[in-house]
């Protein structure tokens, strides 16, 4: 036995150097896939040279003569830096994830094939301006000029990931710009998942106080009582114990059972700022992910004889637009909107015709496509795309639906975005012709999805804000109003058309000197058109009128950014009292924590134990409180929820959701909340250890931005994905959402600012600007993940739009010129 250990030392000898040199050129091959920093391409179709110039920060500055041949110009950018993440959003779009990921990501491409997004995409391409087409053709030019120049001579043509799964881009076209505008509405939809969770609790028997108390409405809403859905929609019986629904939820991966998409932002007039002409903020909450959902891009136009025109923001890699960001002369920023634009219908099936549906006028043919799913490394999937007069009938067990309607209907969706006439990339490329208020807003008349609510400043002055996008109107005999699923043979729940731009909500110039959205209300109690009756909890909302709106009346830019990195919870202060008055004076429970608690100021500050312990007590009590009433249901409704926790300890709840059913005692709220307290910090103590004083909030509440797809991988998630530690909470201005229904890491922040933009329209070029990660979605990039640490500091960076200015230092130059 010696010996065999003495021999296999001298091999070890060897090979571990062999090993070694075959890293090496493995990591040399595979880092050859970085785009050299200058260099000259011929283009077709270009109608004169463009200058591509990084700046020290790697962002692109794209100067050209025309609108179209700089589009072409971000194409090739956008190719260079973020292609894995270009396709990757193409494919799913076109339902195709399976070709590269095989087995595991068919339920996925069955549920995005039925929605057909690219269908959709490829029929709206007939509903836009000639120009409009003009841009997005310009840009796949660029895109499909770096997808199909030479290879190095020894190493990778494309990022790590084409190389391990063996995959070549395909070309870029017009509708697939289109794919990725149409993905931000799939990415941002939350009102199908409020439907099912109203449903699975009506199926478990909760009259409709009882789901008020869950999903409550919220700044003075009152909507109409909620039908009996078990005889409207003839539900069977469903047992508290079934447990298939979570699994149902985890096979198609949407995001649609919770609600991760946020965002700040407010525009400030002259009149309150210290300047004397507007500030304006933003900064959306979506999804965290290494590379960032965002580019950061300068475009210039630089025609003989006139002035330049620019757009300076953030893009979508995919898209030739600037989403968010500045102008020559406005600034504007976005936040969701949440207005209610899908609705569940249920379809009742022919029991003599399975290929018929009942209509208000009687049976009808469902329209129906043979799809092949291909599938690497097995075998194809066929299925047939079933859709009704109302949109895609959805798969059977997608957010567990088939879990509660009767077995002799489907459930088909009506979603504004699915429109074959989105005109949404007009108002992108309309946005170059914007110079005030007024004309940002006639741009967005061409708004279509997803609903947004904008705040735009110009260099005169305005400050604006409107709502723009497509929203259904509902007739008025519809009293469920996009709550829960309906009846799609009744004629009283179709939609009867959308509401006009002009009744959207708008203001320009309000009295107050500002205006400031955080996904919570936006109208008042005098509104006549419907939009929505699940608004976010109102929180954030009410940090920014004390911060900005009803702020001082000398802010400046540092204002703004004080405000975007303020971590004060209003909602876990808002609990708090209750919570601890319920447990003052009992005996089983750690007095000193409570103590620490009551003393705590409900910062969530990074470097502290108490935002974490008390975090901790919400989530357990949530969980003892609501788990044994929702069975099944609860997981895809279990998140920190303030107003319903509020409820259930108040005075007046519709049942007594503290007593635990199964047991003869009777548990009241401060039995629950005392164990819950005590389960809480054993969980802390098993997670971080026992001694509490080296609890770090921070720590335990890590930005996490995952790779697509080595996120899942152990080995390469180090490597790839891009984590910091982050303060802030679910309630915060800095915001950092927590997925608690998450055993493994119920605190890591999963959602939070993507993108922070601060514009001063007195010096727009002193606007400040940082996504999360980095510019390169290359690992080997040194711009993979620089980003990430000021980011998490609420640090920014200048982007600079005068060429004399963003050439000192730059990173390299690329000039495309035309090929003919």
């Amino acid at each position: 036995m010696r010996r065999f250990f003495k021999a296999l030392g001298k091999l070890s000898f060897l090979v571990f150097p062999l090993l070694l040199a075959a890293a090496v050129v493995a990591l040399f091959w595979l880092s050859a896939s970085l785009p050299v920093p200058s260099g000259t391409m011929r283009i077709a179709g270009l109608a004169g040279p463009v200058t591509i110039t990084r700046d020290r920060n790697d962002v692109a500055h794209i100067t050209g003569q025309s609108r179209a041949d700089v589009f072409a110009g971000l194409g090739f950018v956008h190719a260079q830096e973020r292609l894995w993440q270009m396709e990757l959003t193409r494919m799913a779009g076109e339902g195709r994830l399976s070709e590269i990921f095989g087995a595991p990501t068919v339920d996925t491409d069955v549920f995005l094939r039925t929605l057909d997004i690219a269908g959709a995409a490829r029929r709206s391409l007939e509903a836009l301006s000639p120009e409009a087409r003009a841009a997005l053709e310009a840009y796949a030019h660029g895109v499909n000029a770096w997808i199909d120049r030479p290879g190095p001579a020894f190493g990778a043509k494309f990022s790590p990931e084409f190389v391990v799964f063996g995959h070549e881009p395909e070309p870029w076209s017009a509708a697939d710009a289109l794919i990725a505008i149409k993905m931000m509405s799939v990415g941002l939809a939350q009102n199908v998942g409020d439907e099912a969770s109203r449903l699975a609790f009506a199926a478990l028997g909760l009259s409709d106080r009882e789901i008020d108390d869950l999903m409550p409405p919220l700044e003075g809403d009152r909507p109409p009582p909620l039908p009996d859905l078990r005889r409207l929609l003839a539900l069977p019986p469903v047992a508290i114990g079934r447990n298939d629904e979570r699994a149902a939820i985890e096979r198609i991966d949407t995001g649609w059972s919770e609600r991760r998409g946020a965002s700040n932002n407010w525009v400030v007039s002259g009149s309150r700022t210290k300047s004397g002409l507007p500030i304006l903020a933003n900064d959306p909450h979506l999804g965290l992910a290494a590379p960032s959902i965002w580019y950061l891009a300068d475009l210039r136009v630089e025609r003989p004889g006139e002035e330049p025109r620019t757009l300076t923001g953030v893009t979508l890699p995919g898209a030739p637009f600037v989403l968010l960001g500045r102008g020559t002369s406005i600034a504007w920023g976005f936040t969701n909107t949440g207005a209610d634009v899908q609705d569940v219908f249920v379809e009742r099936v022919d029991p003599h015709d399975p290929k018929r549906y009942l209509t208000p006028d009687g049976w009808r043919a469902f329209d129906t496509r043979r799809e092949t799913i291909r599938v690497a490394g097995g075998k194809d999937v066929v299925f047939t795309r079933r859709a009704t007069r109302h949109g895609p009938v959805l798969p059977h067990d997608f957010l567990g639906l088939g879990s509660y309607l009767p077995n002799d209907t489907v459930a088909a969706l009506g979603w504004t975005a699915l429109a074959s006439d989105d005109t949404t990339a007009m108002a992108g490329f309309d946005l170059w012709n914007a110079d005030t208020v007024d004309d940002f807003k006639n741009v967005m008349r061409d708004f279509v999805t997803p609903m947004q609510s904008m705040v735009v400043a110009d260099t005169k002055g305005s400050i604006g804000f409107v709502a723009a996008g497509r929203v259904p109107v509902r007739d008025p005999q519809n009293t469920i109003m996009g709550r829960v699923p309906v009846p799609g043979w009744l004629a009283r729940y179709d939609w009867k058309g959308t509401i006009p731009f002009e009744d959207l909500p708008q203001a320009k110039n309000p009295p107050v000197g500002a205006i400031g959205t955080a996904n919570a209300k936006i109208v008042g109690p005098d509104y006549k058109p419907f939009l929505t009756f699940d608004w976010e909890e109102p929180f954030r909302q009410r940090r920014i009128d004390q911060l900005i709106v009803h702020g001082p009346d000398d802010q400046t830019l540092e204002t703004s950014r004080r405000a975007q990195a303020d971590v004060l919870s209003l909602g876990l202060l808002a609990i708090k009292p209750r919570m601890l008055a319920l447990v003052r004076g009992r005996g089983d429970v750690d007095r000193g924590t409570l103590a620490k608690l009551a003393a705590w100021d409900g910062r969530m500050r990074g470097d502290e134990a108490e935002p974490l312990i008390f975090l901790a007590w919400v989530r357990a009590a949530t969980r003892d409180i609501f788990a044994d009433d929702l069975g099944p249901a609860f997981d895809r409704w279990f998140r920190i929820r303030i107003v319903p926790l509020e409820r259930a300890l108040g005075s007046d709840p519709a049942r007594d959701w503290c007593d635990e059913k199964g047991t003869r005692a009777h548990e009241t709220c401060g039995d629950v909340l005392a164990t819950a307290l005590s389960q809480a910090l054993a969980d802390l103590a098993t997670r971080y250890g026992p001694d509490r004083s080296a609890w770090r909030w921070g720590t335990a509440h890590m930005a996490r931005g995952e790779h697509r797809p080595f996120s899942r991988v152990p080995g390469l998630a180090k490597l790839f994905d891009v984590e910091v530690p982050s303060p802030g909470g679910p309630f915060t201005l800095d915001r950092g959402v927590t997925n608690v229904a998450n055993e493994d890491d119920p605190y890591g922040n999963v959602a939070a600012a993507s993108y922070r933009g601060l514009f001063d329209l007195s010096d727009l070029d002193a606007s400040t600007y940082i996504q999360t990660t980095g510019q390169s979605g290359n690992v080997f990039s040194p711009h993979y993940r620089d980003f990430a640490r000021p980011w998490a500091k609420v640090e920014a960076i200048t982007i600079q739009t005068d060429p004399a200015a963003y050439r000192k230092g730059d990173l390299g130059v690329w000039r495309l010129v035309p090929a003919d």
